[in-house]
């Protein structure tokens, strides 16, 4: 058999460990030939392939990013697409195809599982928002980046009592930033899930600085007050149809200065989140996943994803994986309330 592999949307912490993961275990127990697609769905629109062996996939387990690369292309938003990754798969002789992705990349495989094509999928993202599964790889690192950063601020903010925004990733779910914010002990937490209340925000600011505490303010790059919209860097979209998010940190800091009377400075994490090295456990979660897959090829079971649930990977149809997006249970969030302010 020869299988297909590609990587699609944002880079992410343990891509290269799946890759591996799936390699080894098709090459060493099923004699499977692979072939690795270039840069996403953009490498199979193109046809452009790398042949992936397992002197290929050595030392590539501790490695961020992909080997692969990878793009935000969407080949179902180019004309004759889907005839153009049938051709491709046929060109090339493949049989089955892993798709390593979060929801846009998913998405497409789903599509492309409906129309016969052979796919399982690989959930990856930082965001933790693809349904289905407890985790995927890739969260856990942007969290402990994310509370390192944190941790860090803590003694900035109170040397000169001022408030810090820590601006995190998470478009339409806010499991990094509440991950993070609780676990660095932040002030206050702003997720997408739930509108937030400016002059509550800035009430928590000033009850620190009244006990001589500086505050520290961890909001979601999607999150938006309960009277506006989004905060928008510019209003440009990808090809899956998303805003490029970005400037609520920016706008919050300024809020809470002007209101309060304390200078406050914004720290954008951006990218840091998603590169470097992968953190034991999403290595340990992507090996998993990657073993998991290519049992399903083997089996003949496709149009479906590897998920975790509670210690467990189980497969889940594609369909259902992408109908809707993991988010913050209200509930969830308001456990911590106690912490705020």
């Amino acid at each position: 058999m020869r299988v297909g592999v590609l990587t699609g949307g944002g880079d992410c912490p343990g891509l290269n460990a799946v890759i591996r993961s799936v390699v080894r275990k098709g090459a060493q127990e099923y004699d499977w030939v692979f072939a690795g697609f270039k840069d996403g769905w953009r490498g199979v629109l193109q046809n452009r392939t790398v042949p992936l062996d397992v002197p290929a996939v050595r030392g590539i387990l501790p490695r961020g990013g992909t080997i692969l690369g990878s793009s935000r292309t969407n080949p179902l938003k180019t004309e004759d697409g889907l005839d153009r990754v049938r051709r491709t798969l046929a060109d090339n002789k493949v049989d089955a195809l892993v798709v390593i992705g979060g929801e846009d990349t998913l998405g497409v495989a789903a599509a492309l599982a409906e129309q016969g094509i052979r796919v399982v999928g690989v959930p990856k993202t930082i965001d933790n928002d693809v349904a289905g599964t407890d985790y995927t790889f890739g969260f856990d690192t942007a969290v402990n980046i994310a509370t390192e950063a944190v941790d860090r601020l803590h003694t900035t903010a109170e040397s000169h009592m001022r408030t810090l925004v820590v601006e995190v990733m998470g478009r339409h779910s806010g499991w990094i930033a509440l991950h993070a914010g609780v676990a660095g002990g932040a002030n206050a937490i702003l997720i997408p899930e739930i509108e937030f209340d400016l002059d509550q925000v800035c009430a928590w600011a000033e009850s620190r600085f009244r006990i001589n505490y500086a505050p520290i303010v961890v909001v979601a790059e999607g999150a938006t007050p309960k009277a506006g919209q989004m905060v928008l860097k510019d209003e440009s979209v990808d090809e899956f149809g998303h805003v490029r998010l970005s400037g609520i940190g920016e706008w919050l800091a300024r809020q809470i200065a002007a209101r309060t009377g304390h200078s406050a400075r914004t720290t954008v994490l951006g990218h840091v989140q998603r590169g470097g090295t992968p953190s034991a456990y999403d290595r340990w979660l992507a090996t998993r996943f990657g073993l998991h897959a290519a049992a399903a090829v083997h089996d003949g079971d496709f149009g479906v994803m590897t998920a975790l649930r509670g210690t467990r990977i189980v497969r889940v149809p594609l369909a259902e994986a992408t109908a809707t997006t993991k988010k913050v249970d209200p509930a969830l969030y308001q456990e911590f309330g106690v912490f705020f302010g």
